[in-house]
Parts: structure tokens; sequence; C-alpha cells
């Protein structure tokens, strides 16, 4: 079995800046995560992060 290889230029850059909701397709486990992250209460982890 060949193996190929894409050849990637990392230098290219986007004319608008991507969107994960435009690369994940519905219903994937990014999508679940993030959507949980967001409803996270974590003001006593900042409070506690910010200096004196």
């Amino acid at each position: 079995m060949k193996i190929t290889f894409l050849e990637v230029d990392r230098n290219t850059q986007y004319l608008l800046p991507p969107l994960v909701q435009d690369w994940l397709p519905e219903g994937h486990l990014a999508r679940f995560v993030a959507d949980i992250v967001e409803q996270l209460d974590l003001r006593s982890m900042k409070a506690s992060s910010d200096p004196p």
C-alpha cells in the first residue's frame, strides 16, 4: 500500500480566522466539551490567580 503525504505550507494565512464550528461536524465530541466548559463557573479559580 502506497502512502502519500500532502505538503503543508504553514506560512499560508487565512483570509478570515478559522472557526471550529466550520471544521467539526455536528455532534462531534469537541463541540460537547466546548459547551460544557462554557457552563463552568470559573470565578473562584480566576480570583485565586489574580495578583494581590
